[in-house]
């Protein structure tokens, strides 16, 4: 199926799209889509930091874990589902834009959830986005046949469902909410596997790697962006120049590293089947989360460098060497073990471990994260340079 201009054809028939066309990449559409929740994402982000930098570390995780679960949950339904069935005209382009709305009204009630566990402007916009994915369902409905229809069918109620039970929780009381959310996980996670039990919705691999790639630059947007707020608060606080810049160099060297090694080599070809697919991209909540997450640890060492964060040193250098650590771990398993052999598969995560340990150092914790990242890009190399030929990958 081609795409074209939406001029064209108010509503096309929504058809699955082919598993092996060529030259599958992702439109402006999904592009602007992705920007837009990275709206959502900062937000998150922004609140983490603010808990951390307070030392409220219960409601920041808890808060952080359920408000960016949201936000990727409702793109990577959005994204799979796009792989399958773009029909890219004017219907299918104003639905994609109800669930820009949505998540822009989530990300306005974010700061409600972690201040008050306020739920309500959150699950607004949740609940917006997750029903406009039940109309793109139900239109692919009417263009399948058989177990394909059942399946759509299948989605569209399970969404639909699911959303009437974050509705009910809005009733419970408050202290009862981090009891309940949990269950609503569950649930969500468990539509795709119950709606392709029977047939495989027709994802596009490559297209499905690359949509994953590029949300993955966008959250390591966060990361530079925060090491950009650390250096110009080096230049601003004169007294505190010499514990900055090294949080600045160093936050810029884990998201460089970050980002070679992510992008090292090509996954999709590992991308064959439902089985593969649906562990790929469920664990990459952890990589995003985990990305973004950096970033919000930057800025609280920023700020208990400059004095205005209520923790101590060790823990405001844990905010950036924890979630540097888990990207890598994560990161080794979905990708970078595939294909390694010998020393070249211990790399990731000796290199976690190491990070990891660097929380020790206390203000130059930062700094040695990004140095051990950076050795580790440039060991992956060596390994690279003298096994060419068994293993494609460059770290």
């Amino acid at each position: 199926m081609t795409t074209g201009s939406p001029g064209e054809s108010v509503m096309r028939r929504m058809l699955p799209r082919r598993r092996d066309e060529a030259h599958r990449v992702a439109t402006s559409l999904e592009l602007f889509f992705d920007l837009c929740f990275v709206v959502a994402v900062g937000q998150a982000g922004r609140q983490l930091a603010l808990a951390l930098a307070e030392g409220h570390l219960r409601v920041a995780l808890i808060g952080y874990a359920s408000t960016f679960f949201a936000v990727w949950w409702a793109w990577m339904n959005f994204t799979w589902f796009a792989s399958a069935y773009d029909t890219d005209d004017v219907v299918y382009r104003l639905t994609t834009l109800v669930q820009i709305t949505g998540a822009l009204i989530m990300a306005a009630g974010i700061p409600r959830m972690f201040a008050s566990r306020d739920f309500a402007l959150g699950v607004l916009g949740y609940v917006v986005m997750r029903l406009a994915m039940v109309t793109q369902w139900l239109r692919a409905a009417r263009g399948e046949q058989g177990a394909a229809r059942a399946m759509c069918r299948d989605y569209a109620l399970g969404i639909a469902l699911v959303q009437v039970g974050w509705v009910l929780m809005l009733l419970l009381p408050a202290s009862a909410i981090p009891y309940v959310l949990p269950v609503g996980v569950v649930a969500e996670l468990a539509v795709p596997a119950v709606a392709e039990r029977r047939v495989q919705s027709a994802w596009h691999p490559h297209h499905i790697a690359e949509r994953y790639g590029l949300f993955t630059l966008i959250v390591l947007g966060e990361t530079v962006s925060a090491a950009t707020v650390a250096m110009q608060s080096a230049v601003d606080e004169h007294q505190a120049l010499g514990r900055l810049i090294p949080i600045a160099i160093g936050g810029l060297m884990v998201c460089f590293a970050a980002w070679w090694i992510y992008f090292a080599a090509p996954i999709h070809e590992h991308l064959r089947s439902n089985r593969q697919a649906f562990l790929w991209g469920y664990g990459h909540y952890v990589v995003f989360a985990s990305a973004a997450a950096i970033g919000a640890g930057l800025e609280v060492a920023v700020e208990q460098a400059v004095g205005t964060a209520h923790i101590t040193t060790a823990a405001a250098t844990a905010a950036v060497t924890v979630p540097a650590a888990l990207y890598l771990v994560t990161v080794w398993a979905l990708h970078s073990r595939h294909g390694k052999a010998g020393a070249a598969q211990w790399v990731l995560p000796s290199t976690a471990a190491l990070v990891l340990a660097c929380t020790a150092l206390g203000r130059s914790g930062v700094l040695a994260a990004g140095l051990v990242a950076a050795a580790a890009v440039a060991v992956g190399l060596g390994l690279h340079a003298r096994r060419p030929v068994q293993d494609g990958s460059t770290t």
